[in-house]
């Protein structure tokens, strides 16, 4: 039984480095099922000589209606960023690492709401972005968010979101040790806490400030008739 074929655009993707030429052929791309509900295939813009590739996630709806990458809401705060930075963007290269424009209409009205592109998705637009560096080479490659570090990088995890195996051995009264250490880590060992040259092992006193010091229940001295419990009853 053979396995289905995975989305791909490179079947699209014309063995040249001219940016006119891939652009042309990216209008009839069809790697991927996003191009039925999208406008037109938004392809990257900028010189060739660029220096810096800016890339970013898929184009927004204003991009799709225009053909253009980056001059909607989005396109305005990066203006605002290479500005504040000293860069100008006609020297700059602005691309996708999605051609098409995913979305989901809303509930009322004409609007169309964006929709993150899944991973199949990234994957099948990826020779598009590989044939953009390879006539580019730019000197500087900037991920404008996680998709498109996926798209070049591989799927990244945040650190934030990285599993942490901890392993930590329960005594008595249900307190942890060595909570908050990783398996990897090697053990902490504490020297024992010698008295002098006598080389004797000195039991460590219990450190207590005043203010965290536990109370009896009962603050009252001698209501037991037959003096106080062997166990002592605290908060």
């Amino acid at each position: 039984m053979s396995r289905a074929t995975k989305p791909s655009a490179a079947p699209f993707v014309p063995d040249t480095v001219d940016l006119d030429a891939l652009s042309h052929a990216a209008d009839g791309c069809h790697g991927c099922d996003l191009y039925r509900d999208a406008e037109q295939t938004v392809f990257g813009a900028g010189k060739r000589s660029a220096r810096m590739m800016l890339v970013g996630e898929q184009p927004g709806d204003q991009e799709d209606r225009a053909g253009e990458p980056f001059v909607g809401p989005a396109g305005k705060l990066l203006n605002k960023a290479l500005d504040a930075a000293g860069i100008d963007r006609n020297v700059t290269y602005v691309t996708n690492a999605v051609k098409h424009f995913k979305f989901v209409p809303a509930e009322r009205g004409k609007r169309r709401i964006h929709k993150k592109p899944n991973r199949t998705e990234i994957v099948a637009c990826r020779p598009w972005l590989i044939a953009e560096l390879a006539a580019v080479q730019p000197d500087v490659l900037v991920c404008l968010g996680a998709t498109a570090a996926q798209a070049l990088l591989g799927p990244v995890v945040p650190p934030h979101r990285t599993p942490r195996r901890v392993t930590a051995s329960r005594r008595r009264g249900g307190r942890r040790r060595g909570a908050g250490r990783l398996r990897d880590d090697p053990p902490v060992r504490r020297a024992p806490r010698t008295d002098g040259g006598s080389g004797r092992r000195v039991r460590r006193p219990r450190r207590r400030s005043e203010e965290g010091r536990r109370r009896p229940v009962i603050d009252q001295p001698n209501v037991w008739r037959d003096g106080p419990p062997r166990t002592r009853l605290f908060s």
